[in-house]
């Protein structure tokens, strides 16, 4: 099987993280995989995907039809402007085009493609979430829902080391998040929230802050340890954290990758009771959802003060990743009949 990725991996966002673990899962088993740099390619990734056996072909917005194989073929796409801005082409080329919208909402060029050339042959999605804001947006467009797919992003688990940081009893409890600056993504109730976590040694270690975060949290406690973006390596973050604490300011998660790479590492979550976490966390089970500020902090504290419960949590959520969340067999199922499904419809077209 044959499939073509426009755009490509890369260290700075999520849909170039996310092209990173497609590739590799679908590599994983054996697609013949494509990729088209929009419009070129960072020479130590290129070297990461050539290792994977995957084809990287140079092209320009004007050279596509030049692309050996394209035309005809199944082209996706992570939320990537510029195949939003060459998707007109792609389609005169005969290609069936698969859009993945990593967000909760419907850019701009999505718009005016729909409203002049319908909509895309298939869509994938990482949550049901995402899912139902999606579709009723999209159907106004000529969206069926056999058009929708629902596929959790793929997770490579063995970039991470499962390795729980210990915790006894009035040692340092560290709470924190990642993110990126956007302030969306960052609640101006931030520090009022962790203030709250009743554990008197406690610290909070934050990853990805600028001036713009700064401005709209306030100034930070003494105890809080305030990092801009890439200032560490995520995975030395996660060694470092005993609970991960995410608080959104306005932006709906539709499928944290934070949440996975956490479980990954053995970090236990406790979040809000909102949006894609209600679909990656079972309350109590594999991380804690509180509906307030209040029981957010609660739960945070409770992992401080009860390990037991606290190593419960870590490898319940390991266990259920490793099992269904990040499998690579459930994911690749799902787009198996993705595949079928936009082959079945090029059959009938015919």
């Amino acid at each position: 099987m044959r499939v073509f990725l426009m755009g490509y991996p890369g260290d700075l966002g999520g849909a170039c993280t996310e092209a990173w673990h497609t590739v590799k899962l679908w590599r994983h088993f054996d697609a013949d995989v494509r990729l088209i740099p929009t419009w070129e390619a960072d020479d130590r990734w290129r070297s990461r995907v050539d290792e994977l056996g995957c084809t990287t072909h140079a092209a320009t917005a004007e050279t596509l039809d030049q692309v050996p194989g394209l035309a005809g073929s199944t082209v996706i796409s992570f939320c990537n402007s510029a195949f939003l801005a060459n998707a007109k082409r792609l389609r005169e080329l005969g290609c069936r085009l698969v859009w993945a919208n990593c967000m909760t909402w419907l850019f701009d060029a999505e718009r005016q493609f729909y409203r002049e050339a319908g909509p895309f042959d298939a869509f994938m999605f990482q949550s049901e979430f995402q899912r139902g804001l999606l579709e009723r947006e999209l159907a106004e467009f000529g969206y069926e829902s056999h058009q929708g797919h629902l596929i959790r992003g793929a997770f490579e688990l063995d970039d991470w080391e499962f390795k729980p940081r210990t915790h006894n009893r009035g040692e340092a409890f560290v709470v924190g998040r990642a993110a990126r600056p956007d302030q969306d993504k960052w609640s101006s109730n931030t520090w009022p929230i962790y203030e709250r976590v009743q554990y008197a040694n406690k610290r909070a270690l934050m990853l990805g802050m600028d001036d713009r975060t700064h401005a709209k949290l306030g100034a930070a406690p003494e105890w809080a340890d305030c990092l801009k973006p890439m200032a560490l390596p995520a995975r030395d973050f996660f060694k470092q954290l005993h609970c991960l604490l995410p608080v959104n300011g306005g932006a709906r998660e539709n499928w944290p990758r934070v949440g996975l790479e956490a479980m990954a590492t053995g970090v236990p979550i406790v979040a809000q009771n909102e949006w894609g976490w209600r679909e990656m966390i079972e309350h109590g089970v594999t991380g804690f959802l509180g509906d307030c500020d209040e029981e957010l902090a609660h739960y945070a504290a409770m992992l401080a003060y009860d390990h037991d419960l606290r190593t419960r949590i870590i490898h319940a959520a390991r266990e259920r990743l490793v099992d269904e969340l990040a499998s690579p067999d459930v994911i690749w199922s799902g787009w198996q009949q993705l595949f079928t499904s936009i082959d079945q419809q090029a059959k009938e077209a015919a």
